[in-house]
């Protein structure tokens, strides 16, 4: 499965979307919609889309923002395909991948989300999602609008 275009189009109101390098809710330079830069692409000033460096340092353009956000995309939708055992509309596969996106992947691995989904207990989804408000032990209102976005998009 793969994150729906209106899915694509929430996730970029969500995470927002920047051509320019900025720092995120924790102080690390991001560019693009929630695209961290990796050490390798700070000291070298490129970022790899689809196999050609782009320098950044005069910011993207929007389709190389649109195409950057799509690679970013694969491993979130991977991971919601890989751990995710029940079937999911596109909706609720939308939700997790834009929670994944958030998160990573290591953390929805280990979430009690996914221990109940996979029971089958779709239920108790959304009140999984609305546990992951907090960043650096405070609540954030963005991470709050986000899952209760994330929640009326799983219910939909």
């Amino acid at each position: 499965m793969r994150m729906s275009e209106s899915g694509r189009k929430l996730l970029t109101e969500w995470e927002g979307k920047r051509n320019k390098i900025y720092l995120d809710s924790r102080g690390l330079p991001t560019i693009g919609v929630g695209h961290l830069l990796k050490v390798d692409e700070l000291s070298s000033g490129k970022v790899n889309i689809g196999g050609i460096l782009y320098e950044y340092g005069n910011g993207f353009t929007d389709d190389q923002v649109d195409e950057l956000l799509g690679f970013d995309l694969a491993w979130a939708e991977g991971a919601v395909t890989r751990y995710v055992t029940v079937p999911l509309t596109q909706n609720q596969f939308d939700a997790l991948v834009s929670f994944v996106f958030n998160v990573g992947e290591k953390a929805f691995h280990q979430s009690t989300l996914l221990k109940f989904l996979n029971a089958g207990d779709y239920d108790h989804v959304p009140a999984q999602l609305s546990r992951w408000t907090h960043c650096g032990g405070r609540i954030l209102s963005g991470l709050v609008n986000r899952r209760n976005h994330e929640i009326k998009l799983w219910s939909a």
